[in-house]
């Protein structure tokens, strides 16, 4: 059977899929590759199904070792990657390309300039064991298999029939925008009520920060503080990836994969789901915008920030 023998595993590597949808209800979050669609890419490029499970690293420092001759594909952040044979000859491997990874070779990702999570996508999938019809890891509730770490052999499942048609995918990193902005459009949120009317504006109107207390939980905001309009509990109701909750601090934070499946905290605002893939590759410092749906524009007399 083919592996991959984790040596290194960086600030963060976990294995993930496309997690486990349609199971809030029992309490079970979807967890899955916070940047569904760099984990998607990985696989096509494969001829994988687009939700078998592969390593997501962030911030690089992923080394591995191949026991069998394997294919692999790199998506997401884009970051240096070199592959080592068994005699100590050193390849650099392209992003978002099918490549070779021989018996006894190791794979090495360095930190990515741009973006903070890397998608090592392996043909034939990584055939860890499942937990609840998914093999991902949830941080937060514990769920799925358990992180690599060092001396971690991950078996590697039969390829597939099918052979990828394409070696290469030359689609444009999803990189920030003017001036590293990350601009994300968002909903009116369920409990919007709950706050003073200008605190739609405030957060439209200038942008946020990214802090260091973020994880694949969610995202941490500093920046304009939101007003409340009402004070007293809220009930825990449930919640989705991208929900801008907003605790008595008055910063938002922005819920990613991990998110838990109730809170307590209002949600002035939700992230439409094309930009949450998005914003799972915003690094720590890097300034967040948030624009206005149409919907919303609609729902306001007032101008709420910059078209």
């Amino acid at each position: 059977m083919a592996e991959l023998e984790v040596l290194d595993t960086g600030p963060l590597t976990t294995v993930q899929d496309l997690g486990r949808p349609g199971r809030a209800h029992l309490g079970v979050g979807r967890s899955g590759a916070a940047d569904r669609g760099a984990l998607r890419l990985a696989n096509r490029l494969l001829a994988n199904p687009e939700g078998a499970a592969a390593l997501e690293v962030t911030l690089g420092g992923l080394r591995v070792r191949a026991h069998g001759r394997l294919v692999i594909a790199l998506t997401g952040a884009p970051c240096p990657a070199t592959v080592t044979d068994a005699s100590g000859r050193n390849r650099i491997i392209g992003h978002q390309s099918v490549e070779r990874l021989p018996d006894g070779a190791t794979l090495w990702l360095g930190v990515p300039g741009q973006g903070l999570r890397t998608y090592v996508a392996v043909r034939g999938g990584l055939d860890v064991p499942e937990v609840l019809g998914s093999r991902s890891t949830d941080t937060l509730a514990g769920l799925g298999p358990e992180r690599p770490s060092p001396g971690s052999l991950l078996p590697v499942g039969p390829p597939p029939r099918t052979h990828p048609l394409v070696d290469l995918a030359p689609l444009p990193w999803s990189a920030p925008g003017r001036l590293g902005e990350l601009v994300l459009e968002v909903l009116p949120g369920p409990r919007a009520g709950w706050f003073h009317p200008g605190a739609l504006r405030a957060l439209c109107a200038e942008p946020y920060a990214v802090t260091a207390d973020s994880d694949r939980v969610g995202i941490r905001l500093s920046g304009p503080r939101l007003e409340r309009a009402r004070d007293g509990e809220l009930s825990s109701e449930g919640m989705v990836p991208g929900a801008l909750q907003v605790p008595p601090s008055g910063r938002p934070t922005l819920f990613l994969a991990d998110h838990p499946v109730t809170g307590g905290y209002p949600v002035i605002a939700v992230v439409r789901d094309r930009d949450v893939d998005r914003a799972a590759q915003a690094r720590p410092g890097q300034r967040v915008r948030f624009r206005p749906s149409p919907a919303m524009r609609a729902a306001s007399a007032v101008r709420l920030g910059p078209p």
